[in-house]
């Protein structure tokens, strides 16, 4: 039986829509699964009206047991958080802060109650979602809350590339106190897990070092010396395949190669500049970019979470522009580790 892949819209205002209506406007979706958009009737429907080519129905359901499934229909869990007559695409608002929030929250707890098989997320827009009341940092942030997971990590995929992280969404200067022995053992563990769930039987996990040079013996910092490295020896002594703490400089290059599997980063740009450098195709003549691709994976959950990795694009949104790329990408990797888990 071909898996349930719950789909949330994402901010109604940005591009998660179109995006969602492109890929469900596909029959090679269906063939691999039943994806299931969580969302508003009303968006949904004023995009069609927009574009009548796509020739889509919808089915609005209220449990996903409901669902047809098929080619030309989009089953879909209405919300109704969304009136369109009022709403502003490319708007940062209280009104689609609040509905990305809840359709998360739907999905969720549908994966939680076995009611689907795993989860997929389109970009919500942080400063909308706080000012709705919902203080969290990102979508992330929101999975370990409402699953009540302590020790998590985003992983972030494009190719033969594969980052976790040990610290995300905090400054700088805190991310270099984040970077604790137990804390870069843990991730470590995550990464091994993460692709043995993949498929990958012996993964080859790489840890990047914190400083310049991986601190040069001290000379440059001492957080290799008293907190990666020891917590590499003792993933090693557990069985784990992994190498480190590794120059970061040169590090990620070999990853992409296929030297190693996957790379543990210390901190959010040392990951997400070198996946968004290879996904991100910025075409300076058409003024538009080519692509962007790349998946955002949330680790170590008691549910499966995949994502585009990338914004709302308020700027694109409703001139039906914007790749559907990213979603597919992650609504592909989201089954695999459906079919992979027990």
């Amino acid at each position: 039986m071909k898996k349930i892949i719950g789909i949330t819209m994402g901010d109604p205002a940005g591009i998660g829509p179109e995006i969602s209506l492109k890929a469900f406007a596909k029959p090679a979706l269906y063939d691999h699964c039943r994806p299931l958009l969580v969302g508003d009737r009303s968006v949904v429907d004023y995009y069609l009206a927009k574009y009548p080519e796509l020739a889509l129905k919808v089915n609005s359901i209220e449990q996903p047991k409901e669902g047809r499934y098929i080619f030309g229909t989009i089953d879909l869990i209405d919300l109704k958080k969304v009136d369109m007559a009022s709403f502003l695409i490319g708007e940062v608002s209280k009104t689609g802060g609040d509905a990305a929030f809840q359709y998360v929250k739907k999905v969720i707890e549908l994966a939680l109650a076995g009611e689907i098989d795993a989860t997929v997320t389109n970009p919500l827009n942080k400063e909308a979602m706080n000012a709705a009341g919902h203080h969290y940092a990102g979508h992330t942030e929101i999975y370990a809350d409402l699953t009540d997971t302590d020790k998590y990590t985003m992983m972030l995929a494009d190719g033969n590339l594969r980052v976790v992280h040990v610290s995300t969404h905090v400054s700088l200067r805190e991310a270099c106190d984040r970077a604790t022995k137990q804390r870069v053992l843990d991730v470590i563990r995550i990464a091994d897990k993460a692709c043995k769930d993949l498929g990958i039987e012996n993964p080859r996990v790489a840890v990047a070092g914190l400083n310049p040079h991986c601190g040069e013996n001290g000379l440059f910092g001492r957080e290799e010396i008293e907190e990666i490295n020891p917590a590499v020896e003792a993933a090693k002594a557990e069985g784990i395949n992994v190498s480190g703490s590794l120059p970061a400089d040169t590090l990620f290059s070999k990853a992409n190669g296929g030297m190693y599997d996957i790379v543990v980063a210390m901190y959010h740009d040392q990951g997400h500049i070198p996946l968004k450098l290879l996904g991100f195709v910025y075409d300076q003549e058409a003024q538009t970019w080519q692509a962007v691709e790349g998946v955002n994976i949330t680790l170590n959950l008691p549910i499966i979470r995949t994502s585009v990795d990338h914004g709302t694009a308020f700027d694109q949104a409703g001139k039906w522009t914007a790749s559907e790329s990213s979603l597919e990408n992650a609504i592909d990797y989201a089954i695999r580790l459906a079919e992979h888990t027990k």
